[in-house]
């Protein structure tokens, strides 16, 4: 009886996955898609203008960090001044999109490392060596590791994860999705502080400026919750993946192969070389480190990944005989390029409509209504946090930037929830919480794109709807576990951080 009900669960889980598939699917190709969105985002920007919608809230100021009273218009794309934007910022949106150039750079170092063929025989090592039953864990493990590097691992892992499956004889796109549900979905989860911890800890302290100017937010803040966190989401990243994701998918019907040969000598040998060759780039880059110092992690780590994987790709290359001089080199880059096409064709729709989005002003407008929203609700305690965390996810969908979105946010609900006790670094936690399972559903989010060229590769009809269907599994059981696990934190009265509490002393 109960395997029954649970086929029926499943049955309906399935049926409407598949409804989101079949309607997204049925949309336009994604860059298509991405210019009717850029469309209308300009329509409904023309009827914002034209009625005055508007916002007034205390803000914080991106350039000085500083709180003021800020007034947000909706900035119309069919006035004069507008359809000027539209004209003028065509060709920098493009350029400008930051994944665009990330991507593309990042592709050299691995183009040479993947046709040298380095990444398929360290594949076929660990295919040989990981237990199966670990491949999952381990992927999704390592993307949340990965955001400590920033965004290099939306680069980097997706991909091989799927490489990885494929070794093993599973479905490839269920690697991609589990990799991509780690680094993204699991983004503010670390067992390491990353780039992000500082970044928001300076808009949460002057937020808290507001009632205690004296107050300050450490990088740390939310260290201890978010290691305890990195285990939490590699569990239910794992249990989605094997309980719903891998059985819809199916059994791997396509083209793509990876062949389980045992490690030649040959090979071995190549890979020693490799292996010293990376010594060699570590040794190279620790003077580099200290010479950037706290700006290696924000400008160093793109260049950083090219020489991890050029350097002991040409290595490798060069020992086991794939690469014999400059022109085999040439060649590898250029057939990596070739297949970056079809991503930078979607990455100039892509960088439009988003570009639109931020211009208009509509994301903000929305981000504020939503906390005005929640403000008046007069709910408290953990249902207020879960409600907090739930609006920050919706809005997550509309505005992507991590940063953006709390410069507008911690002004209003970090002085609100410090006057019913909660210390301004539990908010920022919150907050962490709903930022990130939702960036693995949003077409907003500046790597979607670029997930559905990678998956494309093995399923060519995937589309938009593909993508979404397959991950909305892991966001709302990231959501809801996630917001679980937090409301058991906040009755356990742990710390959150060193020497860092849910409640304010005094409460």
């Amino acid at each position: 009886m109960h395997t029954e009900v649970q086929k029926k669960k499943k049955g309906l889980v399935d049926k409407f996955l598949n409804i989101i598939e079949k309607g997204g699917n049925a949309l336009p190709n994604p860059g298509t898609l991405f210019a009717i969105l850029a469309l209308i985002v300009v329509l409904i920007s023309g009827i914002g203008g034209v009625l005055g919608w508007s916002v007034s809230f205390v803000g914080i100021n991106g350039r000085t960090l500083k709180t003021e009273e800020m007034t947000i218009y909706t900035n119309s794309l069919m006035t004069k001044e507008g359809v000027n934007y539209i004209f003028n910022s065509m060709v920098k949106n493009f350029t400008d999109f930051a994944p665009l150039g990330t991507v593309l750079v990042a592709m050299i170092g691995i183009g040479i490392a993947e046709r040298s063929g380095l990444i398929a025989t360290i594949l076929r090592k660990v295919a040989l060596s990981t237990p199966k039953k670990l491949v999952t864990m381990m992927v999704i493990f390592l993307g949340i590791m990965s955001n400590v590097a920033a965004d290099a691992g939306y680069v980097v892992l997706p991909p091989l994860a799927a490489l990885i499956f494929l070794s093993f004889g599973r479905h490839p796109i269920a690697g991609l999705a589990a990799a991509f549900a780690g680094v993204s979905g699991g983004f503010s989860a670390n067992l390491l502080i990353g780039a992000l911890d500082p970044l928001l800890g300076g808009i949460t302290t002057e937020a808290a400026k507001i009632l205690d100017p004296n107050y300050v937010v450490s990088p740390s803040a939310n260290w201890y919750f978010m290691i305890a966190s990195t285990f939490v989401i590699t569990f239910l990243g794992t249990l989605v993946n094997s309980k719903i994701v891998e059985p819809r998918l199916g059994k791997y019907l396509g083209d793509e192969k990876i062949e389980l040969e045992q490690i030649t000598k040959e090979e071995r040998k190549a890979l020693r070389v490799a292996g010293v060759a990376t010594i060699a780039v570590v040794l190279l880059l620790i003077p580099v480190y200290f010479a950037l110092g706290k700006n290696f992690l924000m400008s160093g780590l793109v260049p950083t990944l090219v020489l991890f994987f050029a350097v002991p790709g040409l290595a490798y290359g060069k020992s086991i005989g794939t690469i014999k001089n400059d022109s085999d080199v040439m060649g590898m880059l250029t057939k990596s390029m070739e297949g970056m096409a079809g991503y930078i064709v979607l990455v100039f729709f892509a960088a439009q409509f988003i570009a639109y989005f931020g211009y208009t002003n509509l994301g903000t407008i929305l981000a504020v209504k939503g906390a005005d929203f929640l403000e008046t609700t007069g709910i408290g305690g953990i249902p207020l946090i879960i409600g907090f965390i739930i609006v920050v996810g919706f809005l997550n969908l509309f505005m992507g930037s991590a940063l953006a979105k709390w410069a507008i946010l911690a002004p209003v609900f970090v002085p609100m929830l410090m006057r019913v006790g909660y210390s301004p670094e539990f908010t920022q936690l919150a907050y962490r919480i709903g930022d990130s399972t939702t960036n693995i559903i949003s077409p907003l989010m500046s790597y979607f794109a670029m997930i559905i060229v990678f998956m494309q590769k093995y399923d060519k009809k995937s589309s938009i709807g593909t993508l979404i269907s397959i991950m909305l599994p892991y966001s709302v059981v990231f959501l809801i576990g996630w917001s679980i696990f937090l409301a058991v934190w906040m009755m356990s009265g742990l710390p959150i951080g060193p020497e860092v509490d849910i409640l304010l002393s005094g409460f």
